[in-house]
């Protein structure tokens, strides 16, 4: 029986809180089976607790900034100056520290890729 937007039956439910109590109580997954339980982070894996990654911020390493641009911008839009860029985030709701490290670019400088981009982005800042 249907019970308004809840997908799950009442039996279902109850068995689903069963199965979260040796967790919640343990604080380490209960499963016998490994293949149940989420994968650990890795070390390889970009910060997210700190917020958004923005040049001169600790933690926004080279990598890390690019790593954000790239999931931003994309290959297509290059090669592009700062000004283009700068509209491009925007549009995409980029976080507000990368646009404004952007907008401190010259104006005439144009970028081929993600890369140039992320060097000169955490050059200026750094200095």
């Amino acid at each position: 029986m249907q019970r308004g937007s809840d997908r799950l039956s009442r039996h279902r439910d109850e068995e689903m809180k069963h199965e979260l109590q040796g967790l919640l109580r343990s604080g380490h997954p209960t499963r016998t089976e490994e293949w149940h339980d989420p994968e650990p982070t890795a070390d390889d894996d970009p910060e997210i607790a700190g917020g958004p990654v923005t040049p001169g911020h600790a933690g926004a390493s080279l990598e890390a900034v690019r790593l954000e641009l790239a999931r931003l911008l994309g290959r297509s839009s290059f090669p592009a100056s700062a000004g283009d860029l700068v509209r491009v985030l925007r549009r995409k709701s980029a976080p507000d520290g990368l646009v404004e490290a952007l907008e401190r670019q010259p104006r005439g400088e144009r970028y081929a890729n993600v890369q140039e981009l992320a060097r000169a982005l955490t050059r200026r800042e750094g200095q």
